[in-house]
């Protein structure tokens, strides 16, 4: 299992929309996440649009990602977000700075 940070900027404009929209994920995206190997995934927000992501890959971060690259609802889901981010270099899935863990304690 590998645990796994990452940063996302979300538009200001957008935070209360970007917010509803993950009270109301769908059930296909959901599934996906998990068929994919994807367990505990969190999503934190500031009042300034910072989000830090943290989630527990089965195998790897970059194992599910790619997983979740062949999932219609996935790509349906990140084309529907992505107009949320500021700074993109692709989909927001494609564009998560991940960041370097440096510390456990269980």
């Amino acid at each position: 299992m590998e645990r796994t940070g990452f940063l996302l900027k979300v538009k200001k404009d957008r935070l209360e929309e970007y917010k509803q929209r993950h009270a109301e994920v769908w059930p296909e995206m959901m599934e996906a996440i998990q068929r994919n190997g994807f367990r505990n995934y969190s999503l934190f927000l500031d009042d300034e649009g910072q989000l830090f992501g943290y989630v527990e890959a089965e195998e790897s971060f970059e194992k599910c990602l790619e997983g979740m690259e062949t999932e219609e609802a996935n790509l349906r889901w990140q084309a529907d977000m992505a107009d949320f981010f500021e700074d993109l270099s692709g989909r927001p899935d494609q564009s998560m700075v991940k960041l370097e863990h440096v510390f456990y304690s269980p």
